[in-house]
């Protein structure tokens, strides 16, 4: 193939990508020649065998994982009739201080301890308020609980109050994340 041919290619996807696909070089040296072969200035040409080592994929770290399980665990706890009403400001307002207090938990842990911990696979329906809970693995005792509570407002209505409880104080304290209005009817149970 030409080389005005193959620059033509390299740049067409760089600006249909807008740069976001870089071009793999082993794609463009396998369009020189089908044997494989490349040919070199001055006509010379020689085999050209390319060895890179498989990378194994990275598994997640915790902090990450917890992030995720976090979100799926309140859309999963919300339901189908909760969920859509206060999804967008969940993920504005609530979901970034939940992400932040995993953060804090877990550096004030250690590494060590991280690699121990778990989350809960289930959130709590009807009324009761636990959206999810990590624990160590090792003890089975929480570290950390995430809950949401349907306070109701005199003249106001009601709100759901997000807030969670550390090991450290027993998990006696609210500490709190928000809270999101509902409206002045009584909302359904959760996972409903």
């Amino acid at each position: 193939m030409k080389k005005w041919i193959q620059k033509s290619l390299m740049v067409g996807v760089a600006l249909l990508t807008l740069g976001f696909i870089p071009p793999s070089h082993e794609m463009w040296d396998s369009l020189l020649d089908d044997k494989g072969h490349r040919e070199i200035s001055g006509g010379e040409v020689h085999a050209e065998v390319l060895h890179e080592p498989e990378a194994l994929p990275e598994e997640p770290a915790f902090p990450d994982i917890a992030k995720l399980a976090a979100k799926d665990q309140a859309f999963e706890k919300f339901g189908s009739r909760i969920g859509p009403v206060i999804s967008d400001e969940f993920e504005e307002v609530i979901l970034p201080k939940i992400e932040e207090a995993i953060d804090m938990t877990l550096v004030s842990l250690g590494p060590d301890a991280v690699r121990e911990l778990a989350i809960t696979e289930r959130p709590a329906g009807g009324y009761s308020e636990k959206i999810f809970h990590i624990f160590d693995t090792a003890t089975g005792k929480d570290v950390i609980r995430f809950h949401v509570r349907t306070d109701k407002r005199p003249q106001d209505g009601y709100f759901f109050n997000f807030h969670y409880h550390t090991a450290e104080d027993g998990f006696s304290r609210h500490i709190a994340l928000g809270d999101i209005y509902w409206s002045k009817n009584t909302p359904p149970k959760w996972l409903s």
